[in-house]
């Protein structure tokens, strides 16, 4: 079986042949990316840990549109969301709103949480429950504040 990386890499290489620059662009960032992760941890990486990479990528083009969008700039905005597309193609399936509140739901029984101050125990419980999709954690953050504000 070959690994999330593998992949990454191979699909590079495709697209290079295949002329198509955005599409190498985004790929090269993420490639380099994990190099810079195998380098950190003196190591191979695994799926999850490539997994870890990619969202991290996600988050920061997520915060980059937010700037973006605040400064007036729709182009750099957009540019942004076509690099998380690309990204995104790698991850595992996102979790919908439902499956959200239902990983809170269970969370705030799980720890019996009542008010905000356990909401970091909640998210923590939360998260754990939404493991193997992809959660946004802003939208996680909501849905507990939400349950127990």
């Amino acid at each position: 079986m070959t690994s999330l990386k593998d992949t990454i890499i191979s699909d590079l290489t495709a697209a290079m042949k295949a002329k198509e620059a955005e599409r190498v662009g985004v790929l090269r960032m993420v490639k380099a990316s994990l190099m810079n992760r195998f380098i950190e941890k003196g190591g191979e990486l695994t799926d999850d840990e490539v997994t870890k990479a990619l969202q991290s990528l996600v988050k920061q083009r997520r915060d980059s549109i937010e700037q973006y969008e605040k400064a007036g700039r729709p182009e750099l905005a957009a540019k942004e969301a076509g690099e998380i597309a690309v990204i995104e193609i790698y991850l595992p399936k996102a979790a919908t709103q439902d499956e959200i509140n239902a990983a809170v739901e269970a969370a705030v029984a799980e720890t019996g949480a009542s008010s905000m101050k356990e909401m970091g125990a909640v998210m923590k419980a939360a998260m754990a429950n939404l493991a193997g999709k992809t959660a946004d954690g802003k939208l996680v953050s909501e849905a507990v504040k939400a349950k127990l504000g």
